[in-house]
């Protein structure tokens, strides 16, 4: 485990956790946080040996709040990496998966957090909003009210932009934000479960699927997005996993992947 400058990384065999680690201030991020977040998912996105990451927040209150405010303030403008907030948001090149474990609170830069990520459970006392209306900003700067328009149906979508309200988990999980609410004492345990089904597929395989679905939202219709080329699915087609897994199906045995 390393820990440092709000944010402590944990490997669990082929799992990277990812903890903000700023409870004192409700898990906002100033400079040093976004920087060592950023330094997180570079080695999550480097490292062959890890397959699942999964984004959560410290303590019981808060995944994340967004920008610490009080630092922003002094400069008026943002001190994200590269990579966007959190440096994950603009991260357009990552194809393994990221699974949020939402512990509390998402406001702002948290929701936007949560929607740069695949999969998003939440415990059952988690709120989420995007006030920055309320104090002359938009949900911008982290993809915010680009991602909700494609993830939500648009309506949902202009609510959540426009009136600044907060919603609990469970109003989260019937607009779609989020794929599973579950008690606060059980998130850890089924965000880890979460990952063992997930280390349990092909990762190549996982990576074709992410790539192709995000990157066939820019194609203008169906025929184009199917006839596009995409270098995560090539690269499944011809591995040495796409053999193993048709093998292991025809022997009834568990497949063992290689990830190449």
């Amino acid at each position: 485990m390393s820990s440092g400058s709000g944010c402590r990384v944990e490997r669990q065999g082929a799992v990277l956790w990812i903890t903000i680690d700023r409870p004192q201030v409700l898990n906002a991020l100033d400079a040093a946080t976004h920087a060592a977040l950023a330094d997180a998912f570079d080695t999550y996105a480097a490292d062959p040996e890890l397959r699942v990451a999964v984004l959560t927040g410290a303590g019981e209150r808060a995944f994340c709040v967004g920008s610490d405010l009080k630092q922003r303030a002094m400069t008026n403008r943002d001190h994200h990496p590269p990579t966007g907030f959190g440096g994950l948001t603009h991260r357009f090149d990552l194809f393994k998966p990221v699974i949020c474990a939402v512990n509390g609170l998402a406001l702002g830069g948290g929701v936007e957090l949560m929607l740069a990520c695949d999969l998003v459970i939440a415990a059952d006392h988690a709120e989420f909003a995007l006030p920055e209306p309320r104090v002359g900003l938009t949900a911008l700067g982290g993809g915010g009210l680009q991602r909700l328009a494609r993830q939500l149906p648009l309506k949902q979508a202009m609510w959540l932009a426009l009136t600044g309200r907060r919603i609990n988990a469970h109003e989260a999980r019937e607009m779609g934000l989020v794929n599973e609410v579950v008690p606060q004492a059980d998130l850890k345990a089924r965000a880890m479960a979460l990952s063992g089904e997930l280390l349990d597929m092909a990762p190549l395989a996982l990576e074709a699927s992410k790539q192709v679905m995000l990157q066939s939202l820019a194609c203008p219709d169906l025929a184009t997005a199917m006839n596009a080329e995409y270098p995560a699915a090539k690269r499944m087609l011809a591995s040495e996993d796409a053999v193993e897994g048709q093998r292991a199906f025809m022997e009834k045995r568990k497949p063992v992947w290689k990830g190449r």
